[in-house]
């Protein structure tokens, strides 16, 4: 059976090792130039940096005085653990069952690649252009949230160029028949809590120990944690993104089994959705510290930008429109953690999320990640229709 080119350039892009903390951005730029001239589509290279590279392919629209689209999507992926792996996690291999194992499967080379392939498919039928300029952008370091990446490049002078008014971006593969789109990202702040207190004998009840201030502190941030698992467990209508989430990841200190040390020092992972009063949950944190406690933000983002999802908004309106005519249920949902799209929607675009990977195990950050080539094409065409929807709607 002869595979279809948009699998076959899937596979391609997979097996370019982009793989975190050494990413082969090379080849992969390589790679995307490649794919833009088969299609003869106008091609650039901007470097936020030196070695992080951006690929802007251009279709230029008919009306090229409308704000943009832009199709957006990172190169990166995670690193992988080979021995848990059923095949080479850069060989993509594709099993008898369709499935297609590769790091990146799911997050996210399947997303560029489909946008890239459904453009390829309107470019055959003979579709060059749009009212709407397109932009299809493939984006460096999103895994590592690095400053090279979309945070340096939306204060471009070349991204404002694009002139952007709506984008679309990642979410994330649904185990049901349902769809996901996602309008707007939880904030991540990662905190490291340092307890000084009172030094001495392991031997001597002494007062004003670090221990007994860490532990008043976790059990305060512990039994906030029950109380949002509990809201999200007690109401169906809540996802993961409308509460707020909080674990405790790492701790450290003492020196000597019968010697108190002089402090104890603990992180936590806090996910917070931007319906939250971010001033008001600071000084809860304080509160639980209590005074001589210090508290250090190793990640603090603050994102309160939403995506419009009501029929008023023309892009929206597009974006709905399509899904409902292809027959695809969906949610509307805010993203558990972050992608790219928060440093996007900070600049006042529209962005939405969406991966469409329905009957799919989320297999992102995970052993075995895959794709089966089926869902994958059928993604290809409903993006046909959404790069279509989106790039003819009229001027807002």
């Amino acid at each position: 059976m002869i595979e279809d080119i948009a699998v076959t350039k899937f596979r391609e892009y997979l097996r370019i090792k982009t793989v975190q903390p050494n990413p082969d951005y090379e080849s992969c730029t390589k790679f995307l130039f490649g794919l833009a001239d088969e299609l003869g589509i106008e091609r650039l290279r901007y470097d936020t940096n030196p070695g992080y590279p951006f690929v802007v392919m251009t279709i230029p629209g008919s009306q090229p005085d409308l704000s943009s689209i832009m199709l957006y999507s990172h190169t990166d992926v995670v690193p992988v653990f080979e021995k848990h792996w059923k095949h080479d996690p850069f060989s993509a291999h594709k099993d008898e069952k369709g499935d297609i194992y590769a790091r990146g499967a799911q997050d996210m080379k399947c997303v560029g690649s489909q946008y890239f392939e459904a453009i390829r498919r309107h470019f055959l039928r003979g579709k060059k252009q749009f009212r709407r300029t397109v932009h299809i952008v493939w984006g460096p370091d999103e895994e590592i949230g690095g400053p090279n990446g979309i945070k340096a490049f939306v204060e471009s002078s070349v991204f404002k160029s694009l002139n952007v008014a709506f984008t679309l971006d990642e979410g994330i593969a649904s185990e049901t028949e349902v769809y996901k789109t996602f309008y707007a990202e939880r904030c991540g702040w990662w905190i490291r809590v340092t307890f000084p207190g009172q030094p001495g004998h392991g031997s001597k009840f002494i007062e004003d120990t670090a221990a007994e201030k860490m532990q008043s502190f976790i059990n305060n941030a512990l039994t906030f944690r029950a109380e949002q698992k509990s809201l999200l467990q007690s109401d169906s209508s809540k996802t993961l993104g409308d509460v707020t989430s909080l674990n405790l990841t790492i701790v450290r200190g003492g020196v000597q089994t019968n010697v108190l040390p002089e402090k104890f020092e603990c992180e936590l992972d806090i996910r917070l959705p931007p319906t939250v009063d971010y001033e008001g949950f600071e000084k809860k944190l304080n509160e639980w510290a209590g005074n001589g406690t210090k508290i250090e933000y190793t990640m603090k983002t603050i994102f309160k930008n939403m995506t419009p999802t009501t029929m008023e908004d023309p892009f929206w309106a597009a974006f709905e429109g399509t899904l409902k005519f292809e027959g695809c249920k969906f949610t509307k949902e805010i993203f558990p953690a972050s992608t790219d799209s928060s440093y996007i929607r900070a600049q006042g675009i529209r962005s939405i999320g969406f991966s469409p990977m329905i009957n799919t195990p989320s297999l992102l950050h995970d052993h075995n990640e895959f794709l089966n080539e089926k869902v994958f094409l059928r993604g290809v065409e409903i993006y046909e229709k959404l790069i279509e929807a989106l790039a003819n709607v009229p001027k807002e």
